[in-house]
């Protein structure tokens, strides 16, 4: 396509839009062509993807985009993309959901050589998988965005050493990812110190090591005078370079294998700190384990309870009380909330078990977050009775095998009062939502500016509230109203939260912005247009923050809850509901504020229930009144708007209350000024 000098940027766009919908049409081609290869490889039993191909099938088009001058990184990017949907294509239409072991591919941290790679080599080769394929990254978060992306079938990755401990990368990562655990093993690892052909212990000057190699071999690093230890990202990548320097003075901490790989000596095979140094690889893959009748299996799960005494004991308790074996206990402190702790545990028996499945259950109404990181055949342990064998098994087995309540039918068993009888309490720093008196939520519906915010706070603190709310992304009816100003203005709402020592809530609208806001917000709200946005609530519900879901505009207390479900079934049991008012025929109010549902949903369910006056009313004179009115009929807490110039806001200005007024509601409620 030519232009002409006299184009104009519509008529470019225009031609930009041709473009996209043949790239569009081409794609399209291009995975019929897939599906047809499918077909023939389905007939023939061949394999779902050719690696070989793959490798020569990018590099010839890395070759092409240079003579048209386009960068080789983008095509490396964009045709892994395409050849990634290509392979999920023919693996669903041939139905294959089990990891194909003619061509398996394995991501792994380091090179050829690492541990890693050694450990990887050791787990397959006792599956019947010894020709695996590798996919090598330089960190274990590339190694688990190869596995995410399709680029690997699996990933092995070390997890714990008996020397230096948990990896808390690794652990982070996990909480992160939505990969599962499909299996585990212990590998030996024989630390040696290798150099050239030639080079002496009392030679070197500079040793090159992975950190935790360096970690496992510190007491005999420490003897070494007049020597730098230098980090290195792999040990087998340490070895592979004092090979490529051929400097005597330099040696690396790498395996024997490695040794001979890259044609190095052994000039030490004694150097760990302990003989016996092992260290625990895990697996993982997007699919899950499939674990055969009668093969012991071990689950791992990641939990954060509550912050109280006796929050974890009796946590903990559940496991004795199904008579589940409990492995392993590793507390790690929560991402963003150091003062927090996660805690992983490995025990014995699978997900599918119904025991096992109970004792899950009701694990969730004891902790605050629970996510089952995976299930996988191990033979570390040996065969149990089958769960028959045990009273206390039978019992928690007949606890789903039949339905809970009447909730549990239509489809919010986790939060009805039958799961969980006693109140949920949502814990933010020193608030208990559910247990103290009435919990207040004020702040501008948008952050608008520093200057509003920050006094916004000021008046929040100074009144007696307790949070700190303010919208940064803001859904709104017309697309022409002020969306808000997004991670800029999280950043405005955190500061002034931290500068008032209140705790922040906003609201998150879409699924990929989750980690980002809940790395600076305390609660995460749902708004009432994305309260059966099923990807959105998912997304929350694998965050560790609390939840503030507000009630659709026209739905009922069963829909609504049901969209509680949806977040509690993914782990996040920190979730409680915000009654803002819902449509009706009446058009005298904003919106016709609901009261009579509090009562309701507390016999229903555990989870706390707040009011938004606000939203309801529409109309500031009329929020005070509705504040009482949910105060009176026994709300866990209000939230209310406030502006410092409310005629002048950007958004819902006529809801929202002056400084003044908001003062003179809190006195009004009881609360008043903060001492």
């Amino acid at each position: 396509m030519t232009f002409t000098s006299h184009d104009d940027l519509e008529s470019i766009r225009q031609g930009i839009d041709k473009v996209d919908t043949a790239i569009l049409e081409l794609l399209a081609q291009r995975r019929s062509f897939s599906l047809r290869a499918a077909r023939l490889k389905g007939a023939a039993d061949a394999p779902s993807r050719d690696l070989l191909r793959e490798g020569d099938l990018i590099a010839d088009r890395i070759t092409d985009a240079l003579r048209y001058g386009i960068d080789a990184s983008l095509v490396n990017t964009v045709w892994r993309e395409i050849i990634d949907d290509s392979v999920r294509v023919q693996r669903q239409h041939l139905g294959r959901t089990e990891i194909d072991r003619r061509t398996l591919t394995i991501a792994i941290q380091g090179i050829e050589g690492s541990y890693s790679w050694l450990a990887s080599r050791h787990f397959f080769a006792a599956r019947g998988i010894t020709e695996p394929i590798f996919v090598t990254s330089a960190t274990f978060a590339d190694a688990f965005a190869a596995v995410s992306a399709g680029r690997a079938d699996v990933g092995m990755l070390p997890i714990e050493n008996t020397t230096a401990g948990a990896i808390s990368e690794v652990y982070d990562l996990l909480l992160e990812s939505e990969l599962h655990v499909i299996g585990d093993t212990r590998y030996r690892v024989r630390h040696c110190l290798l150099g050239i052909p030639g080079a002496t212990v009392g030679g070197l000057r500079r040793i090159y090591a992975h950190p935790q190699a360096a970690a496992q071999c510190s007491d005999y690093l420490s003897r070494l005078d007049d020597c730098e230890v230098i980090v290195f990202g792999d040990t087998a990548l340490s070895g592979r370079e004092i090979a490529r320097v051929g400097d005597p003075t330099v040696g690396a901490i790498a395996s024997e294998e490695a040794a001979g790989l890259f044609g190095l000596e052994v000039l030490d095979a004694a150097v760990a700190n302990r003989d016996h140094n092992y260290t625990r690889f895990i697996a993982v893959s997007p699919m899950p384990a499939a674990i055969p009748a009668g093969v012991p299996a071990k689950t791992s799960i990641v939990i954060a309870v509550g912050n109280h005494p006796g929050a974890l004991v009796d946590a903990l308790a559940v496991f004795t009380a199904a008579d589940v074996n409990l492995i392993k206990l590793e507390s790690r402190p929560i991402p963003d909330t150091p003062s927090d702790e996660l805690f992983y545990l490995d025990f014995e028996g699978a997900v599918d078990d119904p025991a096992v499945a109970a004792m899950l259950d009701t694990l969730t109404s004891h902790v605050h977050f629970l996510k089952v990181l995976g299930s996988y055949p191990s033979r570390d342990l040996r065969p149990r009775p089958a769960p028959a064998a045990s009273a206390r098994s039978l019992r928690h087995a007949a606890s789903v095998d039949q339905p809970a309540s009447p909730a549990a039918a239509v489809g919010y068993r986790l939060g009805s009062r039958t799961h969980k009888g006693n109140n949920t309490v949502i814990e933010v720093g020193s608030i208990r939502l559910g247990e103290d008196p009435l919990v207040v939520i004020a702040g501008p519906c948008a952050v608008e500016t520093w200057d509003q915010i920050m006094a916004a706070a000021r008046a929040v603190k100074e009144g007696g509230g307790r949070l700190l709310r303010g919208g940064c992304f803001k859904p709104r009816t017309s697309p022409y109203s002020f969306q808000g100003l997004g991670f800029e203005g999280l950043e405005m709402l955190a500061e002034a939260g931290k500068a008032f020592g209140l705790p922040i809530v906003t609201e998150v609208t879409s699924p990929e912005d989750v980690p980002g806001v809940a790395a600076r917000a305390d609660v995460l709200q749902i708004g009432t247009r994305n309260m059966q946005n099923f990807s959105l609530l998912s997304a929350v519900g694998r965050s560790h923050r609390p939840v503030m879901l507000k009630r659709g505009m026209s739905s009922s207390l069963d829909e609504w809850l049901q969209a509680a479900e949806y977040i509690l079934a993914e782990g996040n049991q920190q979730v409680f509901l915000c009654e803002r008012g819902i449509r009706t025929f009446e058009t005298s109010t904003r919106n016709t504020l609901d009261l009579s549902a509090v009562p309701v949903l507390m016999q229903r369910t555990h989870l706390p229930v707040i009011v938004d006056p606000s939203h309801a009313a529409g109309e500031r004179s009329l929020v005070g009144p509705l504040a009482r009115a949910a105060a009176a009929i026994g709300a866990h807490g209000i939230m209310v708007e406030i502006h410092p110039d409310p005629d002048n806001a950007l958004s819902d200005g006529p809801q929202s209350l002056e400084l003044d007024q908001f003062a003179q509601l809190m006195t009004s409620l009881g609360i008043g000024p903060a001492g």
